[in-house]
């Protein structure tokens, strides 16, 4: 079952776009890049999930191309039991080598389940592959800087320290956020120097870029370059 979903993810393939895709993540070997264009993929997903070929995903690990690797993501998103999900989460987090993939995780079971999921974000945050800790990193920005907000989760990624870009680019994304929806409690951060000298640089670039910070916090900002 598995070559055949090879197979017609070929059938699928855009040349142009696979180009594309490679120059976006030039972290992984072209090759395993086939080209297949998101809205593409994700009809072929839900073709899949009617079938043997969501198991056949699911238990293939570590998969050859990226599409694959999207496709597992497609079916770990779909999962609605918490449990399950994380448990098909953590198979699958240390096969994870790429942003996209990493970026592409938003299980619709986290919502309503923030609470069970921040001792897993914790243990995320002390793994030593790059890829889970971003991970860790993105679902707090995406869950935790509205209701479920404390201040306590800006220390735990304020005090990761990473020589990885993907992780700080994470980091500097973050704050960039957080500096959006809790200006307060974020400002302390930057002030105070809490973060690495590039991903202090990164964040307050970021936050300039950003149509959420207002031109007086902009202005501030600035002058807390370093």
């Amino acid at each position: 079952m598995q070559e055949k979903i090879i197979e017609r993810l070929f059938e699928l393939q855009d040349g142009k776009y696979r180009d594309f895709t490679a120059s976006l993540i030039p972290n992984i070997d072209k090759e395993r890049i086939i080209g297949v264009r998101a809205p593409v993929l994700r009809k072929y997903a839900k073709e899949l999930s009617k079938g043997e070929g969501r198991e056949a995903i699911m238990s293939s690990l570590p998969h050859r191309y990226l599409e694959e690797d999207s496709l597992h993501v497609f079916f770990i998103n779909e999962i609605k039991d918490f449990d399950t999900c994380l448990g098909e989460l953590e198979r699958f987090l240390p096969y994870v080598d790429n942003w996209a993939t990493c970026d592409g995780l938003r299980p619709r079971s986290f919502p309503k389940n923030t609470e069970r999921l921040i001792p897993h974000i914790e243990g995320w945050l002390k793994s030593e592959r790059t890829y889970t800790v971003r991970f860790a990193i993105e679902m707090l920005m995406v869950y935790y800087l509205g209701e479920n907000f404390e201040p306590r989760l800006l220390d735990m990624v304020a005090g990761v320290e990473s020589d990885e870009y993907y992780v700080n680019m994470m980091i500097a994304w973050y704050f960039a956020t957080a500096l959006a929806k809790r200006w307060d409690d974020t400002a302390l951060i930057i002030d105070n120097s809490r973060l690495a000298p590039w991903v202090h640089n990164k964040t307050i670039q970021k936050a300039c870029e950003s149509y959420r910070i207002t031109d007086e916090q902009k202005q501030y900002l600035r002058t807390k370059r370093r």
